[in-house]
């Protein structure tokens, strides 16, 4: 019975080890209206249409603290500026403000004061989680050298895997 245990608790290591092998998504701090930030003359619906925002991005609002504000309002409010009843108001008064896009929904930020109608208004499509990154191939002289099998984030945890699976069969034999 103890080495069947022992079967179980190798496989379950394994299976441990290449859970902790996947990659991570790593979380975007996107500053709003880039070098320019959150300011008169930016087009916001530009500089959002090339990005993906995905759950647990930040959006970070910089502006002129004396002027300008960062709300978050409904669609429809978005839609015709107005700020009367803001679901959120994000202003902290430093004009260095982070939104954590933390739901899966559109965001829809405007400035109050009138810089709405001028354009300061950004809506933002927050996507469920982001894509894990892209593993780049590794160049080598031939089709599959060892080194290269080796480096691979895949190979070594089925080794593993499939080791600890050949322990639990030959102990239950």
């Amino acid at each position: 019975m103890g080495l069947i245990n022992r079967g179980v608790l190798l496989a379950a290591m394994a299976l441990l080890f290449a859970t902790a092998m996947l990659p991570e998504a790593a979380a975007v701090r996107y500053i709003v209206g880039g070098n320019k930030g959150w300011t008169q003359g930016v087009n916001y619906t530009i500089w959002a249409q090339d990005k993906k925002f995905y759950h647990d991005d930040w959006l970070f609002f910089v502006y002129d603290r004396n002027q300008m504000n960062v709300l978050e309002v409904n669609k429809t409010d978005y839609e015709s500026c107005n700020t009367d009843h803001p679901l959120h108001n994000w202003t902290t008064g430093a004009g260095r403000d982070v939104v954590p896009l933390n739901v899966t929904k559109t965001f829809y930020f405007v400035s109050g004061k009138g810089y709405c109608y001028g354009g300061m208004k950004v809506a933002i499509h927050v996507e469920k989680g982001a894509p894990p990154p892209a593993v780049s191939a590794v160049k080598s002289n031939s089709p599959l050298s060892l080194p290269s099998a080796l480096r691979s984030s895949v190979f070594i945890p089925a080794v593993f895997a499939a080791a600890a699976a050949w322990d639990s069969l030959l102990m239950l034999l």
